[in-house]
């Protein structure tokens, strides 16, 4: 079965192509490829982000509080009516993210979703997970808002388990067809020169790890995908309405 539960640090980088291709050569030398990225081809991951009408949980989450929770259903690949689907609860506390997930066939998760009411039991569900998702929904009238998905390419630590860093590029994103498998297409989040390095672990980093940091003279970001495209889609409808009104 899946890991549904995680604890863990999570730090961000954001690499250019050159410093993308050296920091590969470290992850192959210490590392090793996600089973999904075949000869270091990424895998898609899917979203729907879900939020209240008037987007407080994102606008919450922009604000840096304290704690912070967010809402999505995720999928990899392009689903079909049968295929399996992670709903995620994805909180963060001081620092520390948690991730709460559980497996759902994707006309379970949208029936969930779209009236509130916990899904018979199967034996690939936590239901741990699916009444803290519905105590969600019940403190959020919550609806789908935005789709986002990237292509990835993940590594594992050797002898180190707990360590993963993914490298997320071409990041897409739309608010219309919100539904996983209605297929992969949306416009750039990020610049294409770009790609998205995450550190995942609860332990301290490995002394090579902050070698290459160094060596890539790397800084932290507080790049959030949902959160980016937030800003981006205010900004376009601010500019909308000022030349609608200058018409």
């Amino acid at each position: 079965m899946a890991i549904e539960v995680f604890n863990r640090y999570e730090h961000k980088y954001l690499l250019t192509r050159k410093q993308y291709e050296r920091a590969l050569e470290y992850m192959d030398e210490h590392m090793e490829l996600d089973k999904y990225n075949f000869d270091h081809k990424p895998y898609t991951i899917a979203n729907i982000y879900y939020d209240t009408a008037d987007d407080y949980l994102i606008r919450n989450s922009l604000s840096k509080p304290m704690y912070k929770e967010k809402l999505r259903l995720r999928s990899y690949g392009v689903p079909t009516e049968g295929t399996k689907v992670f709903l995620e609860i994805k909180k963060k506390f001081d620092g520390i993210v948690n991730k709460r997930r559980t497996v759902l066939g994707l006309d379970e998760a949208y029936g969930f979703i779209a009236t509130k009411e916990k899904p018979e039991h199967k034996d690939y569900m936590n239901d741990q997970v699916i009444n803290e998702i519905s105590y969600m929904m019940r403190c959020y009238e919550v609806f789908p808002k935005v789709y986002i998905a990237y292509d990835r390419v993940a590594y594992f630590e050797k002898d180190n388990a707990d360590l993963r860093i993914s490298f997320d590029q071409n990041i897409r994103s739309r608010r219309y067809d919100l539904a996983l498998e209605m297929g992969d297409y949306g416009d750039p989040v990020l610049d294409g020169d770009y790609v998205l390095m995450e550190i995942k672990t609860s332990l301290a980093k490995p002394i090579w790890l902050t070698h290459m940091l160094a060596e890539l003279d790397l800084k932290r970001s507080s790049f959030s995908k949902y959160g980016t495209e937030f800003k981006k889609y205010v900004h376009a409808n601010d500019n909308a309405k000022e030349i609608k009104a200058a018409i």
